[in-house]
């Protein structure tokens, strides 16, 4: 690498020893210098994001051998590939959530080390900025309380949260429209990223809408706020629900599709929290209700997940099996789900239990699907899958037979 580059390096690892401030500003800076000054292709920025699951991730592709440093283990490891980073995201737990920062660099000594510097600073400074946001939280929540005990006077029993969702992105239909579909991103994402996807998906006659969740406290991110459809501290069946951010969830989907034309047939989908809610919505569905008793709706035709789980299974086979209307809409709902063998994040074991307890639930319309090798994200395989089951399932014009 050229002395120019090196030294800029430099420059960036003694601002951190400096100031201990905003480390993280420095390191995109240098990225992007790197990426603008080096002549010879080494760096080229691929991604830059906080991606799904609440990753904070910077990806970067390496023309040249490299060196991969893990923001969780900090370990040196010489496995780049000359034309591609052959894993772009190693995730491992560190505490409370899952923070994630990969990238190639230089194999030469001085550059690692500089690198490596700015990485140790970097970890102090999430770690300072999580500390932060979890200890607003609980200021905010010790707030919220006090004002709702203040509150019974008033006639209020209790304080209901407000949610605020984000920007919702719509991908038309191509061709006749025939089906609409809102689709879920996962935790910490938005929509915007997955309606780019859906758009390439060669299903013309599906038109998607792709809402993005309100940014909230956390708790399996020790209350750091970030986008996200329902509280969360822990994926098991016996972690408590939240069910009121689940109902807020659910009714705003259900909104978006009761807009829709009576002769169009409706679905939801999503990834991982976004499988959760969309399996919430469909259990809404076919209850009639919501958790908080509010009537559901809108008819569901179709309702797809990936790489998720099923919230509140503790008690859904007895509110499905005490009622007969319940149990007839349980066996008709065609349900597509999808989950990778290997997944780290959400368990392959979660997703399996998830479609079992469906399954024996009533939901005999249920396909599930597996995959070795296949992570916490998605592949065309199982893309075209979803694309043969929407068409076969939904009548679509041009759907093979």
């Amino acid at each position: 690498m050229s002395l120019a580059v090196n030294t800029v390096l430099q420059v960036v690892h003694y601002c951190c020893c400096a100031t201990k401030l905003f480390p993280c500003a420095f390191l995109v800076l240098t990225v992007f210098v790197l990426a603008r000054t080096e002549s010879s292709g080494i760096w080229k920025i691929l991604k830059m994001e906080m991606v799904l699951e609440g990753h904070f991730s910077l990806i970067v592709k390496s023309c040249n051998k490299g060196l991969v440093l893990d923001y969780c283990s900090v370990q040196l490891q010489s496995n780049i590939n000359k034309q591609k980073v052959r894993r772009y995201a190693r995730k491992q737990k560190g505490g409370k959530g899952e923070k994630l920062i990969c990238f190639c660099v230089s194999s030469t000594s001085k550059t690692s080390f500089h690198f490596y510097q700015i990485f140790l600073y970097l970890q102090d400074f999430l770690s300072i900025i999580a500390a932060i946001g979890g200890f607003a939280s609980a200021v905010l929540r010790a707030f919220e309380m006090s004002f709702s005990n203040s509150s019974v006077g008033s006639g209020s029993r209790t304080a209901r949260r407000t949610f605020e969702f984000g920007r919702t992105h719509v991908v038309r239909p191509k061709g006749k429209h025939q089906a609409t579909i809102v689709w879920l991103h996962g935790l910490g994402d938005n929509g915007s990223s997955w309606s780019q996807l859906l758009e390439t998906l060669p299903l013309p006659n599906i038109k998607w809408i792709c809402p993005t969740a309100p940014t909230r406290p956390v708790a399996i991110f020790g209350g750091f706020p970030c986008t996200a459809w329902f509280d969360v501290g822990d994926i098991s069946e016996d972690a408590p629900d939240d069910v009121e951010g689940l109902d807020a969830s659910a009714a705003h989907v259900a909104n978006l599709l009761s807009t829709e034309p009576s002769d169009i047939k409706l679905g939801i989908g999503g990834f991982s929290m976004g499988t959760a809610t969309a399996l919430y919505s469909a259990t809404s569905y076919v209850q009639g209700k919501y958790g908080n008793g509010n009537p559901y709706p809108v008819n569901l035709s179709a309702v797809v997940g990936l790489s998720g789980w099923l919230p509140c299974s503790r008690s859904l086979r007895n509110k499905i099996e005490g009622s007969h209307e319940a149990a007839r809409r349980a066996s008709s709902l065609p349900l597509l789900l999808c989950h990778g063998k290997v997944d780290d994040v959400v368990l392959y074991k979660h997703g399996e239990k998830s479609a079992e307890v469906l399954n024996t639930t009533g939901f005999r319309n249920l396909t599930f699907r597996t995959y070795n090798g296949l992570g916490h994200y998605t592949v065309p395989e199982e893309m075209d899958e979803v694309c043969n089951w929407l068409n076969a399932g939904l009548g679509l014009e041009g759907s093979r037979s």
